[in-house]
């Protein structure tokens, strides 16, 4: 979960990133948005504010971080646009699912990106990130992260797109 949890419903960090991405018309900044967090997986979600304060972690971090741009064909640094956007999203992840904060986030006169989040399951997640990761990679990766049979959950619309990728995988 997001914010290490510290959120009204549940919100993944995998909604975070495929919210995120859908924000960018280029295939190279809308693949480092996906993957911008995809660290996480390996380590934890280490809320920014606390972050600053663990240099081992950040360390840690930057080494993951460039071994997924490796696998994945990506430039090392994160392209400013996706850092500048990931910083808006915080502006809407907040007025959507957070309480009142205690003190300024820094991000209350920020541009918000303008996404609604929309509280998925993590089978939602899980879905909705391998099709948008499967559409940003051409495919080349999908035998190695397959699709659960998550359908039901999702209703017709995302049953429709998952058949349809499956069709074109």
């Amino acid at each position: 979960c997001r914010y290490a949890g510290h959120c009204r419903p549940f919100y993944s960090v995998v909604e975070h990133s495929v919210l995120l991405a859908r924000a960018f018309a280029s295939r190279e900044e809308s693949l480092w948005a996906l993957l911008h967090d995809a660290s996480e997986a390996y380590l934890v979600d280490l809320p920014r504010p606390v972050k600053r304060y663990v240099p081992a972690y950040v360390a840690a971090e930057r080494v993951v971080m460039d071994a997924i741009c490796r696998r994945f064909g990506l430039a090392s640094d994160i392209p400013d646009a996706v850092h500048a956007a990931d910083y808006r999203i915080l502006r809407d992840e907040l007025e959507q699912n957070m309480a009142s904060p205690p003190a300024p986030w820094g991000v209350q006169d920020e541009q918000p990106l303008g996404v609604t989040l929309r509280f998925w399951t993590p089978e939602q997640a899980e879905f909705w990130f391998l099709t948008e990761f499967d559409a940003l990679t051409g495919g080349r990766f999908a035998s190695q992260m397959p699709f659960h049979n998550c359908g039901a959950q999702l209703g017709g619309a995302a049953r429709r797109a998952q058949a349809e990728a499956k069709r074109h995988g």
